[in-house]
């Protein structure tokens, strides 16, 4: 049975939150908002529920999902190695529409997929997705358009057509209104690296890490 939760005032709010937390606790799957458009995600320490996520969105094990998290200084329980350029980046735009992609620690017992060591990490903006985030800990979450789309979902009633029972919980905020994708930076080594443009462009990035490379 799939349940949906209006978040547009605070007892729907409330009641979905705590719903969709103890969903992601037993390995079950739901829809919320993140920043820009709608994500589907699951426990990021379920194997099984990352495979389910995989399964439905029709990825493969080359495509591992990004870790989103609630406060920033989760991000030294997820990345390893972290670079002065790397904290500059997450104290000026986390929350926000940054994704960092890290070192992952090597320690962590989870399976993402073929990641390479690495783990794309970013702290969301949307109120909704922090208070979950704050109740389950690390999420893998992906875009919840239907596999072999090209936008991304703006209500929540576009991913309920595509996935149905499939996802346990939905919570609806309504239609979200910012289009653009998060920017895309590699911290992996010395030099932080733009891998993808989007809400914060380059202009802007290079405010905080002014060697940032852009090309190569």
């Amino acid at each position: 049975m799939a349940y949906r939760f209006d978040c547009s005032e605070a007892s729907g709010r409330r009641r979905g939150i705590e719903r969709a937390a103890t969903s992601v606790r037993e390995g079950a799957l739901v829809v919320f908002p993140v920043d820009s458009a709608y994500g589907l995600g699951c426990d990021a320490f379920s194997p099984s529920a990352v495979d389910a996520v995989r399964a439905l969105k029709g990825h493969g094990r080359h495509q591992p999902p990004p870790v989103l998290i609630g406060h920033a200084r989760t991000v030294d329980g997820v990345a390893a190695g972290l670079t002065a350029p790397a904290r500059d980046l997450i104290a000026a735009y986390w929350p926000g529409p940054l994704t960092l992609l890290c070192r992952a620690q090597p320690s962590l017992d989870w399976d993402l997929g073929d990641t390479g060591g690495t783990v794309a990490v970013r702290m969301p903006l949307h109120p909704i997705a922090l208070q979950l985030l704050a109740e389950t800990g690390p999420m893998a979450v992906t875009g919840a358009g239907a596999p072999g789309s090209t936008g991304q979902p703006q209500t929540c009633a576009e991913v309920r057509d595509a996935f149905g029972e499939a996802v346990e919980v939905y919570l609806d905020a309504g239609h979200l209104t910012r289009p653009e994708a998060s920017s895309i930076v590699d911290v992996t080594g010395e030099h932080p690296r733009l891998l993808r443009a989007g809400a914060l462009t380059e202009s802007d990035l290079r405010e905080v890490v002014p060697d940032l490379v852009t090309h190569g």
